[in-house]
């Protein structure tokens, strides 16, 4: 585990949406604790519009937001990641890469809120998306993470994704 703040990566198949919330909400939140990034599999290379806006509207930084691959998270200028988090069944599924310094890993599953077809329910689709993120960042803020063993840490990371 990091020294100074802990290093999260959230990981989505497309990095428009879900990744980004989380990312976004656990940087303004845990600032100074945790360092928050996102990233996608098999990126979109855009944000979804309707996730800009809500982030917008919470008062949080939307310019560094940005749908990326995985890829920029395997290199030797990589941060050292202290916790890698799927927030999407597919890429949860996925093989993913050997990340270097062996993060803990979890997943939360959260249906994908751009997937909805009607322009209303997909507001209503990534609000909730985003209710059910900030509950599961909000959790993980809680935890002792300094005074958990690594299997422990990994277990409470991991059931905070079944809530």
């Amino acid at each position: 585990m990091s020294d100074s703040a802990y290093n999260v990566l959230f990981l989505c198949t497309g990095n428009s949406a879900r990744s980004i919330l989380a990312d976004a909400y656990l940087n303004h939140r845990g600032r100074g604790r945790f360092h928050a990034y996102s990233a996608g599999s098999h990126p979109t290379g855009r944000v979804d519009p309707m996730v800009l806006s809500l982030l917008q509207r919470c008062g949080m930084p939307v310019s560094e937001l940005r749908s990326k691959s995985w890829d920029e998270f395997l290199g030797p200028a990589a941060p050292q990641l202290d916790f890698v988090i799927t927030v999407c069944d597919r890429a949860a599924g996925e093989i993913c890469p050997v990340w270097p310094g062996q993060p803990v890993t979890a997943h939360w599953g959260v249906p994908d809120p751009v997937a909805v077809q009607d322009e209303g329910d997909t507001t209503r689709a990534v609000a909730e998306a985003f209710r059910i993120l900030q509950r599961r960042v909000d959790l993980f803020m809680c935890l002792p993470i300094s005074s958990l063993d690594r299997m422990s840490l990994r277990e409470r990371v991991a059931e905070i994704g079944k809530r």
